[in-house]
């Protein structure tokens, strides 16, 4: 195990500038935490696969499957929707105090501080004592150039980077696989991100989707931006044929593609010690697409999370 520094890599993981879950507006993120002496992950489930509980029953399932969090989506069709941000935000924050979880983790759309809507979500969080969160995604319009857009892009995650450092939190940019989505390249946001705080604004490094797009490349681009993750995304998949076509496939945890003992053994040369986001996102009767309403019993489901949060923290114990 390496020992964790008092560096950007795990400012995350404690707060001492936060008591009864208010935070210190307009302190860095680097300044309002302390660093801790853990070498475990601290793994949260990712809540969209538990949107068919309501919030107490959310954080009480979280805690008894042996989960640190919840990586609170609050977004639309989320567990919390960003109108009701206001409202809901507190009452989703006391269930999860209520058995013993900081909020750390949260998912969002916020992509612009102009908006009057994104702004909100991010000052309700930080009041709130929230720290870590996922903005969303950002796509390559077919009708401007790619470096163009890239430059737009940049101006924009600027200004939400000083609003964060504001508002004492750390965005998150997912690298997402796909067509036109920016940052599965990885190169992209990180010439986007160049000259950004990781503690104002980093990467939400998904080491699936990084697999899918990078095959075997996928070393280089982790190392090309490992100074710039905050956060992290665990899930797997394999490629299948789909009505005659090759598509990546959610599996289980240890099933699929992704490399996770080469992952974890680069996460600790590296020194990454971050937030972690669980993602279930195989077949579990509609829990993986954020479902209210799941047509398997709620125990498989649970069962099911569980097995992958004992994989993850046996292979990233026995690195």
């Amino acid at each position: 195990m390496f020992k964790t520094k008092p560096t950007r890599r795990n400012f995350l993981k404690q707060s001492a500038a936060i008591v009864g879950g208010v935070s210190l507006l307009g302190a860095s993120p680097l300044l309002a935490k302390v660093p801790t002496t853990s070498n475990d992950l601290k793994v949260h489930i990712f809540s969209k696969h538990l949107q068919f509980l309501d919030y107490r029953e959310m954080a009480k399932a979280a805690k008894k499957m042996g989960f640190d969090g919840v990586d609170l989506t609050v977004r639309p069709k989320g567990h919390v929707l960003p109108e009701n941000v206001e409202r809901d935000l507190p009452k989703a924050t006391e269930a999860l105090k209520e058995v013993g979880f900081r909020p750390d983790l949260w998912t969002t759309n916020v992509t612009d501080v102009d908006n009057p809507l994104d702004q909100k979500v991010l000052e309700t969080a930080s009041k709130l004592g929230y720290q870590c969160y996922r903005t969303g995604w950002l796509k390559y319009p077919l009708d401007r150039d790619i470096q163009e857009s890239m430059e737009l892009y940049r101006k924009q995650f600027k200004k939400l980077a000083q609003l964060n450092q504001q508002l004492g939190l750390a965005g998150g940019y997912q690298n997402h696989a796909g067509k036109n989505y920016v940052g599965a390249a990885i190169w992209d946001t990180h010439q986007i991100l160049e000259g950004i705080s990781p503690e104002h604004l980093g990467f939400q490094y998904d080491i699936r989707h990084a697999t899918v797009e990078g095959g075997t490349s996928w070393e280089t681009a982790l190392r090309l931006v490992k100074d710039q993750i905050n956060s992290l995304v665990i899930k797997d998949f394999k490629w299948e044929q789909v009505d005659g076509k090759w598509k990546p496939v959610h599996v289980p945890l240890g099933e699929g593609m992704v490399d996770f003992k080469r992952f974890f053994q680069l996460l600790k040369e590296y020194q990454i010690n971050v937030p972690v986001s669980l993602h279930v996102e195989y077949d579990l009767g509609g829990a993986e697409k954020g479902k209210a309403e799941i047509s398997i019993p709620q125990e498989e489901v649970l069962e099911k999370i569980e097995k992958d949060l004992r994989f993850l923290r046996e292979v990233w114990k026995d690195i």
